[in-house]
Formats: C-alpha cells, sequence, structure tokens
C-alpha cells in the first residue's frame, strides 16, 4: 500500500488470489518474492512443477477476473485487493492480510474506532441482552461494532449497533445470506452499516472458512469481547487471532453451571479483560491507546531481497521436503534439522504450497499432503 496499484496489478493480484492452491499465507510469500504481481502469475506453473504438480493450478484468466470484479458492482458491492487506497489499514497489518475482500455498504467504518462483540450462537436470554446493551452503548461513546453475522450473540450485537455504526463479516460470499433466519438484519447492515467478505460472490459458507471470517473480525477490531463462549467455540478461536494480531480481549463472566460461559470464563483465567459493560471497555482501551498495532504510513509487505534471487537446488529441496511430514512441523525447527538458510526453506515450502502438498497450521507450522491434493496456504 506504497501508491495507487496500476490497473494491470490491480487485476494481477486478483487473479493471484483467486488462484488454485494460494492462499493468503501464499499470497504474502508470492508478493515478498517477486517484485510484483504480474510476475509472479508469470512464475505460478513453472513454481507449482517444481513442488511435484503434474498438472497446472487453475489460474483465472483476465476475462474471469473483469466479470467478478463487475459482478460485485452489480450487487451493489466493491471489490477491494490488497494495496487498493481503500484497503482497510487494520486489515492491512495482519499478518496476513486477506488478499482480496469485497464490501458493501458504508465503507468509511472500518476507519472508525471498533470493538467485536461475538459469542454463542445458542445465546441466553441475558447474554443476548448484555451484548446489545455494550453494543449500544459503545455505539453512543461512538465505537463501531464488527460482528459476525451468526445467529445468537452476533445477532443480537448488530441489531443494538444499527444506529452507532455496525459492521458484518460473513463467512461466505458477500451475496450469501446465512443463516437464512438472519436474512432481514443481513440487509440492514448492508443499508445502514457494513458487510465485508473474503470469499467470491456465491461461496456457500461451511466450517473450513468460518476461521478465515473470525480472523477478519478481530482484524478490524481494536478488540474483541466474548460474550457466552463455549470451550470449543469460534469465538475462542477469534480471540486467539485477536491476542496473535495485537488486539485487546475482553470476556464478559458467566456462571459456572453454565456450558456456554465455560469459554469465557477460561479466558479470563489466562488474562483476558473482565468487562461488564461497555465503560469497561472503553476505560481498559484507553489504557492501550498508544496501539499494540499502530499503523506506519505506508503499510505493506516487506520484500526480502535475497529471497526472490534464492534457488534451492535439488539436494536442498529433497533435505527440506525429507524433513516434513504428516504432522505439523514448526519453520524454526525445519531451519534447525537442516541447517538451511531460512530462504531457501521459504521457496521449497511455497513450492510444495502451490503444488498442492503443504498445508499450513497457526503457529507457522506445516505438515506434508500427498502428491496432487489442492490445498490453499
Amino acid at each position: 500500500m506504497t501508491g495507487a496499484l496500476s490497473a494491470a496489478e490491480r487485476l494481477a493480484r486478483l487473479r493471484l488470489a483467486r488462484s488454485e492452491t494460494v492462499g493468503p499465507v501464499t499470497f504474502s510469500e508470492l508478493l515478498q518474492h517477486f517484485p510484483n504481481a504480474v510476475e509472479a502469475l508469470e512464475a505460478l506453473p513453472a513454481l507449482a512443477r517444481r513442488g511435484g504438480r503434474k498438472s497446472l493450478p487453475h489460474i483465472p484468466g483476465r476475462v474471469e477476473a473483469e466479470r467478478e470484479i463487475a459482478a460485485v458492482e452489480a450487487a451493489g458491492g466493491r471489490l477491494l485487493v490488497y494495496g487498493d487506497a481503500d484497503f482497510p489499514r487494520r486489515l492491512a497489518m495482519i499478518d496476513p492480510p486477506p488478499p482480496v475482500i469485497t464490501v458493501r455498504g458504508a465503507l468509511h467504518l472500518a476507519t472508525r474506532k471498533t470493538v467485536a462483540i461475538v459469542g454463542s450462537r445458542n445465546a441466553s436470554a441475558a447474554g443476548a441482552r448484555i451484548a446489545a446493551t455494550i453494543a449500544r452503548d459503545l455505539g453512543q461513546e461512538g465505537y463501531v461494532v464488527a460482528s459476525g453475522l451468526a445467529r445468537g450473540i452476533d445477532a443480537a450485537a448488530h441489531r443494538a449497533s444499527l444506529d452507532g455504526g455496525t459492521i458484518g463479516v460473513v463467512g461466505g460470499g458477500l451475496d450469501v445470506v446465512y443463516p437464512e433466519e438472519n436474512r432481514q438484519l443481513h440487509e440492514q447492515v448492508a443499508e445502514r452499516g457494513l458487510l465485508v467478505a473474503e470469499m467470491p460472490l456465491g461461496t456457500q459458507p461451511r466450517g473450513k472458512l468460518f476461521p478465515r471470517r473470525n480472523r477478519i473480525i478481530s482484524g478490524l477490531a481494536l478488540g474483541v469481547v466474548v460474550v457466552e463462549a463455549a470451550m470449543r467455540s469460534g469465538s475462542l478461536i477469534t480471540a486467539r487471532f485477536a491476542l496473535e494480531q495485537g488486539r485487546d480481549v475482553f470476556a464478559v463472566p458467566g456462571s459456572p453451571l453454565d456450558p456456554r460461559a465455560h469459554g469465557s470464563n477460561s479466558l479470563i483465567k489466562q488474562g483476558a479483560a473482565l468487562v461488564e459493560s461497555a465503560a469497561d471497555v472503553i476505560a481498559a482501551l484507553a489504557q492501550t491507546s498508544a496501539s499494540p498495532f499502530a499503523e506506519p504510513d505506508t503499510p505493506g509487505f516487506t520484500r526480502r531481497p535475497a529471497m526472490a534471487v534464492a534457488e534451492p537446488d535439488a539436494e536442498m529441496r529433497a533435505l527440506i521436503t525429507s524433513a516434513l511430514s504428516p504432522t505439523p512441523t514448526a519453520i524454526d525447527d525445519i531451519v534447525r534439522q537442516t541447517g538451511l538458510a531460512v530462504p531457501h526453506i521459504r521457496m521449497v515450502l511455497l513450492e510444495l504450497d502451490l503444488a498442492g502438498r503443504l498445508h499450513r497450521s497457526p503457529g507457522d507450522r506445516v505438515s506434508l499432503l500427498p502428491a496432487e491434493q489442492p490445498s490453499g496456504g
């Protein structure tokens, strides 16, 4: 985001982001390896072949990418690629940022002070009430509320923050309503707030997409408030992303007899700030007003010049591949085991990723997949 993107570069970034086996991590790595997305696109087939892929990965053509942009506009939205001037700055700073988002509504809301409120889909009446109260009161104090447009706590937070400003991040395409019971709320957020999606139009929500949505919810916010969360819930995933992104994590305490409160109570035990009102959240945020993610004037990927020229030989590739297994392994451990330079290792991992042979897990860990099995990073 160091200047306006050319039309060619903007289209190339969209095509790169929508290419088979390219996810946010891979997209980020490619833009660090190559001077621009145009060159990264040209190199994609060769990189995938070196990683062991026999068939060429699907790369959308220019016409296909232009059709997607037109379709988003026809649906009343805008498509933003990483590097666009209007790309939300907080999202641009997370690691890795989403390569492409589609938005509908008041984009300026993404520039305002924002707090995320998330929690149980199967919320209690008391939980929904406290979420709504915190959301409404935050709005009255000038804060925007972000959530995931799910039933329960999310829906209560959105409804209560329509007047003050609300951002709904969806797990599928911008045009896909989920759950169906929130159709009216979905439209209200689009008309009076802001809808955000990472997936292309028409994408149906499914389990593996929700963590990506949760990462964007926390990425847009200064902090995340968890209201009612079971021990294995998406809300705890959002809280984990928030911590990784340097955001504050807050939790509303609940009854130890209610399984819906076990996760949020656990967050408090682990150091999350206990909050009972919007005033508590605002006071806590004021203590970290220096902002742990202070945004520089020109945020963006920092290219590693040495990586762009690194060319591992066959022996290096074999050594790195042999260090991998189906069990997720930290990249630091691969460095120690092989004794090879980080640029060489990252280049081989990138090749394997583009070949569909690498799975990336949280904590910069990777595992090896069978050949020809697609997997975006």
